[in-house]
């Protein structure tokens, strides 16, 4: 069995795994402690690992650029096309899939494949595009959220010179943004990770070593899915997908690419599983909106976390699913076409539903009245 087929099976397993510890981590204090050490402690040290690790080509930095303009289509798409699929505009449900549809998590769904199927030099460049994905998911995203968190719980008496003051002190404090910062200054000296001290690297990549299961435990211990649910968040994870081979097929079809590994990567890394930095950014909302007894809440952590579920599995099968097909979906007409398909079958169902007069929005945890409320207090 090819190694990256066997990557992408033991992360499923992990987030099983998460699932039958659910029973021994009944209490909301276990899983809120699983969530600091990933968001102050094995998240920021992934972050500086990575951005100690950068290496800007001038000649490549088109591949950083053409993801961030992903990023922005997808984020445009998502708030024309939401309320169309039955997402209320400015609910939590809303804020929730505008804030994850846009992100990428190459790291668990496509990066194990591109080194299995393309070797070496595609694994860089797909490292290198990814670099744009993360000034998205890390700082844009962090302050589209930290907006509508002023916005939806309505801190009126604010002006808007105090406003812009909180949210720059919120960044600066939150420990992703620190590490950021940090890792940039870093950087403009000249260190690298080699250059840090032996027993501080060691430890940082430690804590970097102990990031993806935690998350993927997080997954599964957190989740709480039901087969409307998974339906109705497969069919948004379909019209995106769709609509990246869309935008994927335009590009091949227009730029001419080197290599077929080229044309490859730039078809399966845009269908990347929808990345845990935006729902980190969720949950440190989530705490301010706690300490600051604010009713209101601006995300949906349920759903959140169960859109990241589905998302990974999703993401894996389609990807391997493209690689195992050969040079098939080389050819623009074959990547359009998938795309066409995964575009026909939500709206199809949408159609049916609306003829028979079914109920089949996708603005789920609403409709569903789900009584867990332990993420009320994440």
């Amino acid at each position: 069995m090819p190694s990256a087929i066997q990557t992408s099976i033991s992360l499923l397993l992990m987030i099983f795994l998460g699932y039958l510890l659910r029973g021994k981590l009944e209490k909301e204090e276990h899983r809120k402690g699983i969530k600091v050490v990933i968001l102050d402690l094995a998240l920021p040290a992934m972050i500086f690992v990575a951005m100690m690790g950068v290496k800007m080509d001038a000649e490549l930095l088109f591949l950083p650029i053409a993801v961030l303009l992903w990023n922005g289509l997808m984020l445009g798409a998502g708030y024309l096309g939401l309320p169309l699929m039955g997402v209320s505009k400015d609910s939590p449900q809303y804020r929730t899939w505008l804030l994850l549809l846009p992100s990428l998590a190459p790291g668990l769904s496509c990066f194990p494949f591109l080194i299995e199927y393309l070797g070496e030099d595609a694994l860089a460049w797909g490292a290198l595009s990814d670099f744009g994905n993360k000034i998205f998911v890390l700082l844009i995203s962090y302050f589209i959220a930290m907006t509508w968190f002023y916005r939806s719980s309505r801190v009126s008496q604010e002006s808007s010179g105090e406003k812009a003051r909180q949210l720059l002190l919120a960044m600066l404090k939150e420990p992703i943004n620190m590490v950021l910062v940090l890792s940039v200054l870093l950087l403009g000296l000249g260190w690298t990770m080699q250059d840090l001290p032996k027993a501080l690297g060691e430890t940082v990549q430690m804590l970097k070593g102990v990031m993806t299961p935690l998350i993927l435990l997080f997954i599964g211990m957190s989740v709480i899915l039901k087969w409307q649910q998974i339906q109705s968040i497969l069919f948004l994870l379909m019209l995106r997908a769709g609509l990246s081979l869309l935008v994927s097929g335009l590009i091949v079809s227009v730029v001419s690419l080197p290599t077929e590994s080229a044309v490859l990567l730039a078809v399966v890394f845009p269908l990347s599983s929808c990345s845990f930095w935006p729902f980190a950014h969720m949950s440190a909302i989530r705490q301010m909106e706690t300490k600051r007894g604010v009713g209101s809440r601006t995300f949906d952590l349920d759903l959140g976390i169960n859109i990241l579920a589905v998302s990974l599995p999703f993401s894996t099968l389609l990807i391997l699913g493209i690689f195992s097909a050969g040079d098939y979906f080389v050819s623009p007409v074959a990547v359009v076409g998938l795309g066409a398909a995964l575009i026909f079958v939500p709206l199809m169902a949408k159609v049916v539903s609306y003829i028979r007069g079914l109920d089949f929005s996708v603005d789920l945890v609403r409709n569903q009245g789900l009584k867990n409320s332990s993420t009320e207090s994440r």
